[in-house]
């Protein structure tokens, strides 16, 4: 049963449909290789003209690139291949001139360990900043071997504790060691932040911010050991001792208070290891002020191992539902709000992983997917290439065409504990060909030139071109009315039309239990529309839940034939079909 959504007050960030840009990968405009800025800025009328009204540019502040830039060494700075602060002000002014916003990743968890910060925290155990990090002295065992604090296990596998020879003790790093985290329990340290890495790019006219790792600045301060989970190695899963700590709400309160508030900015978190509705709301709700909205992340995290998170392992699309309904359903009379999305820079592509991506297939299940994502309640997100249906790596890629530090590091991991196993080795190849963040970091496919339009440089871009990008492309796709492109247009534009029903309707699921089929209800006062949806590659009967249903969109192009001759509520959907009804 569905429950009438209590009514907050209206804001321009519910409405919108927001499209995130990876920088390196979206477009070159200089020929080095490399996504920049004003690469960003000569696409913005094809944005605009997608039906886009936020702009989220994942970092672009100056760094070493360990991971991409989520390593920062100045917030106030402009990684150079990308350009300068001066770009990004003539990208938010362009943005702003076509009544769009733009949004930046907020990377506070960490800095970089080339940050100035930093140097000074490392230079010595006096230096006023030694503080702004987390150091601990190391532990010992009975034979004398110097031990870590914890047993944690980084996010790119070892542990989370680097010893530092010129003053003895360990800095904590929950990902890689180049990232060493900030010491939130310091206010100092959070002033430091709120100035440099808010306040400077707001007074430019940034309209928020996604905030990265949002429920990671406050760690049990006791620092206990994990319980050990993996017999294979002594670094541990250890997120309850780092997530949604003590005082995350304290800090979080006190920045939106401090900072975000008197800006009127809209803040998107990325809230991993957060499975608890109730405990989601504490972040989310209008009164508290807190965050505008989070990325719950249960949806991407389908087929990741339980040890290991590439170790892949088969769902079933009950539990794919089930994850819908319960983020769809949770708000519903409260003040809070949701998202929606199944794609980001860190994950897989959304055709491979939760549909198919075969050439027969690929086209429909996009389509499909736009259907869903665009029925349902909360601020809609689009990843670059999504709107053309980009699919994931093709799986004769080697190992040697990866690029993520997880991933590399994740299987240089299982090389050393196996002993270069091949069944081993093998298997990790496969999940990291559905799993593996560098899916959604492939180039952008623009047209079929040369590495797809990206980049009109000789040694081509820095990391290889699809290659079916001769057949999924943007310049293609643009001259098709049918194309997959042309649909999530339309389906944007349907969804802002009966924004009522879609962007705030109550969510209403039947046959959860059902393994073939998703069938659901969005409903908004005397407004009714259902989706139904084939998630096999064969032919499967629905059953309309209701009476005096009227067909609106599909990803067949008969489908409107078909349904002026049906008569009762039984359909035959087609492999991968989708189709959208409301209320006559």
């Amino acid at each position: 049963m569905s429950v009438p959504t209590v009514m907050s007050p209206t804001v321009w960030w519910k409405d919108a449909t927001v499209y995130q840009i990876y920088p390196a990968s979206f477009k070159d405009s200089n020929g080095d290789g490399l996504g920049d800025i004003p690469g960003i800025l000569s696409k913005i009328d094809y944005l605009k003209g997608l039906g886009i009204d936020i702009i989220w540019v994942s970092p672009m502040f100056d760094s070493p690139q360990i991971d991409m830039g989520y390593d920062i060494s100045n917030y106030e700075e402009v990684y150079p291949p990308y350009g300068t602060v001066k770009d990004m002000e003539d990208l938010i002014q362009a943005c702003h001139e076509r009544g769009m916003k733009l949004i930046l990743d907020l990377v506070i968890n960490h800095t970089s360990d080339q940050h100035a910060w930093f140097k000074e925290s490392r230079s010595s155990k006096n230096n006023p900043k030694r503080d702004w990090y987390v150091w601990k002295p190391p532990r010992y065992a009975e034979d004398g071997t110097r031990l870590p604090p914890t047993n944690w296990r980084s996010y790119f596998s070892g542990g989370t504790w680097e010893f530092d020879d010129l003053t003895g003790e360990y800095y904590l790093h929950l990902f890689a060691r180049e990232q060493p985290d900030l010491n939130w329990e310091n206010e100092e340290t959070r002033k430091a932040i709120y100035d440099s890495a808010m306040r400077f790019w707001l007074n430019k006219g940034v309209d928020g911010f996604r905030i990265d790792c949002v429920n990671m600045y406050s760690k049990a301060v006791d620092f206990r050991d994990a319980p050990v989970i993996d017999q294979r190695f002594y670094d541990q899963p250890a997120w309850q001792y780092y997530a949604n700590g003590p005082r995350i709400h304290e800090f979080l309160r006190e920045m939106n208070d401090q900072v975000l508030s008197r800006y009127d900015a809209v803040t998107v978190g990325e809230l991993p290891h957060t499975p608890d509705p109730k405990k989601v709301l504490q972040y989310v709700s209008l009164a508290d002020r807190q965050l505008s909205m989070v990325f719950q992340f249960d949806i991407v995290d389908l087929g990741q191992g339980l040890t290991s998170k590439y170790h892949f392992e088969p769902w079933s699309l009950s539990h794919f539902k089930t994850i819908v309904a319960k983020w769809q359903q949770f708000i519903e009379g409260t003040d809070g709000w949701t998202t929606v999305f199944c794609e980001n820079h860190d994950q897989g592509r959304s055709v491979s992983r939760y549909a198919s991506d075969s050439p027969e297939h690929r086209v429909r299940s996009a389509k499909m997917l736009a259907i869903l994502m665009c029925a349902l309640t909360g601020t809609l997100f689009i990843y670059q290439g999504q709107e053309i249906g980009m699919v994931n790596v093709p799986k004769t890629w080697p190992i040697d065409e990866y690029q993520d530090i997880e991933s590399l590091n994740f299987y240089k991991s299982i090389a050393k504990s196996t002993n270069n196993d091949k069944e081993a080795l093998d298997y990790v190849m496969r999940s990291l060909q559905i799993l593996g963040r560098d899916n959604a970091r492939l180039p952008m496919q623009w047209d079929a030139s040369p590495f797809a339009g990206f980049t009109d440089g000789k040694k081509g871009p820095w990391m290889r071109v699809h290659d079916l990008y001769p057949d999924i492309n943007v310049a293609k796709q643009l001259e098709e009315p049918d194309s997959t492109y042309s649909f999530w247009k339309n389906m944007i534009r349907f969804r802002k039309e009966f924004r009522d029903v879609f962007v705030h309707g109550s969510f209403e699921i039947f046959e959860p239990g059902n393994e073939e089929t998703f069938v659901f209800a969005k409903t908004a006062g005397d407004r009714k529309a259902t989706v139904v949806l084939n998630f096999t590659s064969t032919d499967q009967q629905v059953e309309l839940p209701f009476e005096d249903l009227a067909f609106h969109v599909g990803n067949y192009g008969d489908t409107w034939v078909i349904e002026e001759a049906a008569s009762g509520r039984s359909r035959t959907l087609r492999p991968w079909e989708g189709r959208l009804y409301m209320v006559r």
